[in-house]
């Protein structure tokens, strides 16, 4: 137990988030808990974590996880462990709420994308059909995230291109997606920012420079494929092949990437197995599942096309994850890595009062909002 490495998780703590200060020390070795000295909480080490008062051994727990996020059905863990499917369940809904706000922590920060990938799946589901759609950074496979609600329409594509705006930094940026219109609408509404107004009233929004969108739409015959129109909705097309030669070195307008991805959610989530009988149940259970599965690719899986030739060591390749080709880490993240990682709290921000501010709030602020 390291206290140098733990935060507060107390909200209401002036110090909550803030890591090395000196504020936490242990509590109990035998129970594994720390006591914050400034809001005088205690808290288990696995706070904040899928552990979370969990009876169950860690080890089974993520061997159970990592055998979900790689596509294992529930009725196999079942028969090998002696688990309850509902247990399974309710481990799949904590680890992928977990890994969405891991996603949300590290992978939603602004970064130059280049080229985005969308695509949608159809999802088939007890009751009815479900739209799932994705998206993906070309440069660097990272996948952005993901939304699943009930109608491929304008809500489904806006919660997905609002993901990909948080990831965002205000550069030239392609998106590659198929015939859908949503796509356009929402690209454009979403990536506008406000001009400065010094006066009542709600400010204009201005677009973003060098946004560009192209569309692959396929031709469909008897069920196969018999042509690809290939074409450019908004942007020049020079700057077009100029950033699909930066993103994905040569080629031409494509979606690719965000189908073999799609394949990979196929394989590894039950629920999307074409003519298969694993439907899924809840809208939620399957975004969860996404979370968990997407988040495992972009943290603990090695990409093939990603490796960089070795000249360290001896080493032939060096093998990189979507993340280590992002910056966000620098090493393959075990899955207990990953589900053991807590998310810091956001600083804290003293309340508002009426009246002058207190030496004590000052002194607060002085110490943990610098």
């Amino acid at each position: 137990m390291d206290p140098q490495t733990v935060f507060c998780p107390n909200s209401a703590c002036p110090a909550r988030g803030q890591i090395g200060k000196g504020n936490i020390h242990i509590h109990s070795h035998v129970e594994r808990r720390y006591e914050c000295d400034i809001c005088d909480t205690t808290f288990a080490e696995s706070k904040g974590t899928v552990l979370y008062r969990l009876r169950t051994a860690r080890d089974i727990v993520f061997v159970v996880l990592t055998l979900l996020a790689f596509g294992c059905p529930v009725q196999a863990i079942v028969a090998a462990f002696g688990l309850d499917e509902r247990t399974i369940h309710d481990w799949q809904s904590r680890a992928g709420q977990h890994c969405a706000n891991v996603h949300e922590h590290l992978v939603q920060q602004p970064r130059n994308l280049g080229q985005v990938q969308c695509d949608e799946i159809r999802v088939k589901k007890q009751g009815g059909i479900v739209w799932m759609a994705n998206a993906l950074q070309v440069s660097t496979r990272l996948w952005l995230g993901g939304d699943v609600q009930a109608h491929r329409n304008l809500a489904l594509i806006t919660a997905l291109i609002g993901k990909v705006r948080a990831s965002a930094l205000c550069r030239p940026l392609l998106f590659c997606t198929d015939g859908l219109i949503s796509y356009v609408r929402a690209i454009r509404k979403i990536f506008r920012e406000p001009l400065p107004r010094y006066q009542v009233g709600r400010p204009h929004l201005r677009p973003w420079d060098d946004i560009c969108i192209a569309q692959v739409i396929k031709q469909y015959a008897q069920g196969h494929v018999v042509g690809v129109i290939r074409r450019v909705v908004q942007g020049p097309v020079t700057l077009i092949e100029t950033l699909i030669g930066q993103t994905q070195g040569k080629g031409v307008i494509n979606v690719a990437y965000i189908e073999r991805l799609n394949a990979t959610f196929r394989s590894r989530l039950n629920a999307l197995v074409r003519r298969g009988r694993a439907l899924a149940r809840q809208v939620m259970s399957l975004e969860k599942g996404l979370y968990l599965i997407g988040t495992v690719y972009n943290f603990c899986t090695y990409h093939e096309s990603l490796r960089l030739p070795g000249i360290i060591g001896g080493h032939k390749w060096i093998l990189r994850t979507p993340a280590i080709a992002a910056g966000i880490t620098d090493h393959r993240w075990t899955v207990e890595e990953l589900l053991t990682y807590h998310v810091p709290s956001p600083p804290w921000t003293p309340p508002k009062r009426r009246g002058r501010v207190s030496d004590a709030t000052k002194q607060l602020v002085a110490q943990w909002c610098t």
